[in-house]
């Protein structure tokens, strides 16, 4: 099927990490942009498969640069969807990590590719990644019969494209804003990830799409119609057991099996207590800073430090992997419009500090009341967020007075306190003692 590839195509790649020592060049990824989209399109504006390279290829690239990136994928066929644009736009990543030397990591604006030295030295070029998607779309998927790639490595060419492929995913993810949880009983689940994390299993509900942003509630029922035994499959939600936290009987069964029994509680909307797991394709990773108990949010393109004075990528290890980790949790920059929004743990009154660059993003979604409220990256470190939290009266202030309160609720003071004889001619006396005790037991003691 690639006799005219220069490297190995199999699953047996799957999951295989490029080290930096080992790159030639990165495409997209932290230093350069990176995009990806597909269109569905009628079957008279492909005349046959055909590829497009605009820009640099692998062979013209130099070692250890980081060139931006874009895939523009158009399909064809008669009994094709819209609908199913955004699965099959979450294929490349599976497609991609087949390919011996190379990485494909994230999804939609913010892919990061990489190629190694030894696929660079065997010959690949964009031209072989493209004929291989090629032939995975139409092998994988019989509606799909006409497939055109655009790939991308020319500056101008790429940032024009992004504006494009955002407008787009904006319009996708709108669709979804208007059902709701409660509208359906079937939600869905995804494990395209688990190569990359073995335990992560992605719930998908019309409030929560799945964390790489490419899969909404719409996008996972038309994936199990195309392919019922696929890597997305459905969920019956069953009991609601915690409404505000978002926890069902089905989803906890659903988890359980598809993890082998590694996660057996997961809240859909609360990052405490049994928090939903993380790959590491998320687009954005909300983690909680317990010195003003609130919760900051920060994007994978953001480049700057949060402030705990560490960068995306360093909570990105912290966070990913498919483990539960309390307090740091990867999240689609679209559930941020989400009106369950980290309902468990106070939505927007929670929310303490974003990047300026993510805070205009989702402008539209921030309360109004809250918006000058939430601290950007001129807040340097957690001393500034305090004062700027506090300065600005945001609400999460409140919870620091009550915890205050508690903390100074008074402790019985005894003048003096005769403890029982232990022996020995010792007898020890409290004098003003303060005794915490959340309860006592005075008991009887029988005489032997």
């Amino acid at each position: 099927m690639f006799e005219n590839i220069p490297v190995d195509v199999g699953m047996i790649y799957e999951g295989e990490r490029i080290r930096k020592h080992a790159m030639h060049a990165d495409l997209g990824g932290p230093k350069a942009i990176g995009v990806e989209l597909l269109r569905v399109v009628p079957m008279e504006k492909i005349e046959k498969d055909e590829v497009i390279i605009k820009g640099k290829d692998i062979q013209e690239m130099g070692e250890g640069k980081a060139y931006p990136f874009g895939m523009f994928i158009e399909v064809a066929g008669e009994k094709l969807e819209e609908d199913l644009e955004g699965i099959f736009e979450r294929k490349i990543h599976y497609f991609l990590n087949y390919i011996q030397g190379f990485m494909h990591l994230n999804s939609r604006d913010t892919i990061w590719c990489r190629v190694s030295k030894e696929a660079k030295k065997k010959g690949l070029t964009l031209k072989h990644i493209a004929e291989i998607l090629i032939t995975f779309y139409k092998t994988e998927f019989e509606v799909i019969k006409k497939v055109r790639v655009t790939l991308l490595t020319d500056e101008e060419e790429v940032k024009k494209f992004i504006e494009k492929a955002r407008a787009i995913y904006e319009k996708r993810d709108a669709r979804s804003r208007k059902l709701r949880d409660e509208d359906v009983d079937i939600f869905y689940a995804c494990i395209l990830c688990q190569s990359f994390a073995p335990q992560h299993v992605c719930i998908i509900s019309p409030n929560r799409i799945s964390l790489c942003g490419s899969i909404s509630w719409f996008e996972g029922r038309a994936a199990v119609k195309i392919d019922p035994h696929g890597p997305i499959f459905e969920v019956k939600k069953g009991e609601l057991l915690d409404e505000e936290k978002g926890e069902y009987s089905g989803v906890n069964e659903a988890v359980k099996k598809a993890s082998n029994g590694a996660i057996e509680r997961i809240y859909m909307h609360s990052m405490f207590g049994y928090p939903h797991t993380s790959c590491g394709c998320f687009e954005a990773i909300a983690f909680y800073i317990p010195e003003v108990d609130g919760i900051g949010i920060v994007h994978r393109n953001f480049k700057g430090l949060t402030p705990f004075g560490l960068p995306f990528s360093t909570l990105a290890s912290q966070t990913g992997g498919g483990i539960q980790q309390e307090g740091f949790l990867g999240i689609a920059i679209e559930y941020l419009r989400s009106s369950k929004f980290f309902q468990g743990d106070g939505g927007w009154e929670r929310i303490v500090w974003l990047p300026k660059e993510l805070k205009e993003r989702v402008k539209d979604a921030i309360p109004q009341e809250l918006y000058d409220k939430i601290a950007t990256e001129e807040i340097g470190d957690i001393e500034e967020l305090k004062n700027f939290l506090r300065e600005k009266q945001h609400p999460v202030v409140r919870r620091w007075v009550e915890k205050k309160e508690e903390k100074e609720e008074p402790a019985i003071v005894a003048e003096e306190l005769e403890l029982p004889a232990i022996g020995g001619g010792i007898k020890i006396i409290l004098k003003n003692a303060k005794i915490y005790a959340e309860t006592v037991i005075i008991k009887k003691t029988e005489k032997k």
